[in-house]
């Protein structure tokens, strides 16, 4: 295959000394240009948010510019780009290498800014994480040590489910994630990892704190329990051992918010949580955590998390630093 030489900033708008890539010569091609980078953008919106129409608004322009720019952007790399259905469009498998290229370029001009930054002593930029709600808790000492250390670096916390976790490290919308027993994942890497069984959780006075040993998810049907949200890794958990032993826990409460969980399970109820969700509790004698009968309960994992070839600015990786030394998630 002839391999043709391309130059290109590492920003439109840039003076940067520029950076060299090979791409395969393609029917129609023509050189990379600023034009095109608007186009890739283009493109990378309409996939981002999964239609043209909604790419046009979030850009404000007309949905035909839309249009017409990853048209043009198809013709100039010689390959089809995006399929379109009813419900939308997605990427073909040119269109995944076209992602992956824009995404490693916006990363390494992101790394570059921040290492100049670091020069003069973190003294600007954002890092971005996105955290599972059962980590709360014990992150406030690590981000308020961190923000301590670096005023002027911004910190963005999004908290939601291990799914969205995952989604939003590998789309490069944060920096790093904390996730409970995450599904495998080729994209992902896990920097730190610490087993964290799952535990039935219950006021210090319920039935279940008296029957000895593990206590069998069939007993759990005797009681009112809450659960979290089928998106969040426990209910994974609880799904996965439930079609093993062939039973089902009927939910009383279900609800994303740990905080009610853990209040539900005060006033008599039952949920099941790793137990560093709920270590003030325990040590305040407000509740209690039993050991559950089954494997799938003893194996769950807590995990930190980036892109896989994500290079990560300086100040990712202090406050990643940070959160293995102070988060009792990842300790034993």
């Amino acid at each position: 295959m002839l391999m043709i030489r391309v130059w290109t900033a590492l920003s439109p708008l840039s003076n940067n000394p520029k950076i060299e890539f090979m791409l395969p010569l393609a029917q129609h091609w023509k050189p990379m240009s600023l034009v095109q980078d608007r186009r890739i953008l283009y493109f990378f919106e309409a996939v981002r948010l999964g239609s043209v129409r909604a790419a046009a608004d979030f850009l404000n322009v007309a949905p035909s510019a839309v249009s017409r720019q990853i048209a043009q952007l198809e013709q100039e790399l010689g390959s089809p780009l995006l399929e379109r259905h009813r419900r939308g469009v997605k990427p073909t498998e040119a269109g995944d290498k076209v992602l992956a290229y824009y995404r490693q370029r916006l990363t390494q001009q992101e790394v570059l800014l921040d290492s100049i930054q670091a020069l003069k002593g973190l003294h600007s930029g954002s890092v971005t994480l996105v955290s599972g709600e059962g980590f709360l808790e014990s992150l406030a000492q690590p981000l308020a040590r961190f923000s301590e250390l670096y005023p002027r670096i911004e910190l963005i916390v999004n908290v939601c489910g291990s799914n969205e976790v995952i989604r939003q490290v590998v789309e490069d919308e944060a920096h790093i994630g904390l996730v409970f027993n995450p599904a495998a994942d080729p994209k992902i890497r896990s920097h730190a990892h610490q087993r964290q069984p799952v535990c039935v959780i219950t006021a210090p006075d319920h039935p279940l704190t008296e029957e000895p040993g593990p206590i069998q998810l069939r007993a759990l049907e005797n009681y009112r329990v809450a659960l979290p949200a089928v998106s969040y890794g426990i209910r994974q958990i609880l799904l996965q051992a439930e079609h093993q032993l062939g039973i089902t826990v009927q939910p009383t409460l279900t609800c994303s918010t740990f905080a009610m969980l853990k209040h539900f399970a005060m006033q008599g109820g039952v949920t099941l949580l790793p137990t560093f969700v709920v270590e003030e509790e325990i040590k305040a004698g407000t509740l209690r955590a039993l050991p559950l009968q089954h494997e799938v309960f003893s194996s769950p994992q807590t995990h930190l998390i980036s892109r896989l070839g994500r290079q990560l600015s300086v100040g990712a990786n202090r406050l990643m630093g940070m959160l293995l030394q102070d988060m009792t998630a990842f300790r034993n």
